[in-house]
């Protein structure tokens, strides 16, 4: 049941790293999570009509290829969990899903099972899903810490053929028990990218990515990113929900960030591609994203939502949506392939042109004239 305003559901919940993100994914069905006022600005990209197509639907292509592999559909269904029986059934059903339907798929992190090897169990889908793309995933705190050898065991067990790690200093702040140091994060990144075997995602987790921060990452190597833009869940109110004692500086913080349409533009401005994550609730939401240069787009919360209320088939039908959508504003905006829709008229609002000008000057996103 859904809890009242200011009933914060499961708060006391602590213990392992499992613990902690398993009260992660009630408290996200269970509470508003999102955003107070701050949005996407995915809502500033506005794609031109085009009554006059020439386009037959049966036209529309949908395909990409990401980190070398050929995928249906723009979509990654980013990292939520692992470490518990619950996690595992999340985790298998999702990842099916995903390789039946032609989009991408990533476990939530592996922190819990590199503390307890015994929970890789719980992370594994390959067997289930022999041709998914399927992406690792630790923190940065982990990367700084683990020897290389230890995080590319963890890539190895679950066979993926990438690995993300994820940037959430503000998550860690708010946690009572979270992570406090980290220096030393930028080399750490750049001793993967040169030791691993597989591609390396440097995913941020609802606060955005700014463009000095992609240089500083294209500096060390990396070549892909996850802007887990501001406007969609919160990991600051989810923090502040599952520990009373967080919850004021989270609600002063909820809506921390760079919205994820500026995070694009951040990011591709700094020469990298991207995921655009972070408040995607919709197939135009993709198509805008997508129209601003980025490569794919991540969804997590709705597809979870969605199968806690109606399993998979709600899942597939969620995914299903969203192609349905994307395809539809495809052929209004006379888009063929996907490639086509950075190409196609669009309209800039204020407020993300006000980004998008603080950005244009490389490094000088330290300040700005008023």
């Amino acid at each position: 049941m859904r809890k009242g305003p200011g009933q914060p559901a499961r708060a006391s919940a602590r213990g392992s790293t499992a613990e902690r993100k398993q009260a992660h994914l009630e408290l996200c069905l269970e509470e508003d999570v999102g955003a107070l006022t701050r949005t996407t600005l995915l809502e500033d990209v506005e794609l031109v009509h085009d009554a006059l197509p020439d386009v037959a639907e049966s036209e529309i292509d949908t395909g990409v290829r990401w980190l070398g592999r050929r995928l249906r559909l723009p979509l990654l269904i980013t990292g939520m969990t692992g470490g518990t029986a619950a996690a595992a059934r999340i985790n298998r059903d999702l990842a099916t899903l995903a390789s039946e339907v032609g989009i991408a798929f990533g476990v939530g992190s592996q922190r819990a099972m590199d503390e307890e090897p015994d929970l890789a169990w719980s992370f594994d889908v390959r067997a289930e899903a022999p041709d998914l793309l399927l992406l690792a995933n630790i923190g940065i705190a982990q990367a700084r810490t683990l020897p290389v050898a230890r995080v590319a065991r963890l890539v190895e067990r679950i066979r993926a053929d990438a690995l993300c790690v994820h940037l959430n200093v503000a998550q860690e702040l708010v946690q009572p028990e979270g992570d406090r140091d980290f220096r030393g994060g930028t080399a750490a990144i750049s001793r993967l990218v040169r030791a691993l075997d597989v591609p390396l995602v440097v995913k941020e987790t609802g606060c955005g990515l700014s463009r000095s921060v992609a240089e500083r990452l294209r500096e060390a190597g990396v070549r892909q990113v996850d802007v887990a833009g501001a406007g969609g869940t919160s990991w600051v109110r989810v923090e502040g929900l599952r520990a009373p004692e967080s919850a004021g500086v989270a609600t002063v913080l909820r809506d921390w960030g760079i919205p994820t349409a500026a995070s694009v533009l951040a990011v591709r401005a700094a020469g990298l591609r991207c995921v655009a994550s972070g408040g995607i609730r919709s197939g135009l939401d993709v198509a805008r994203a997508l129209a601003l240069g980025a490569s794919m787009a991540g969804i997590a919360l709705p597809v979870y939502q969605r199968y806690r209320a109606a399993g998979r088939a709600g899942a597939r039908a969620q995914i299903l949506e969203f192609e349905r959508e994307l395809r539809t504003v495809m052929l209004l905006t006379a888009s063929r392939k996907i490639g086509d829709l950075p190409r196609a008229p669009r309209l800039i609002g204020p407020r993300l042109d006000a980004w998008r000008r603080f950005f244009r000057g490389g490094r000088a996103d330290r300040t700005t004239p008023r």
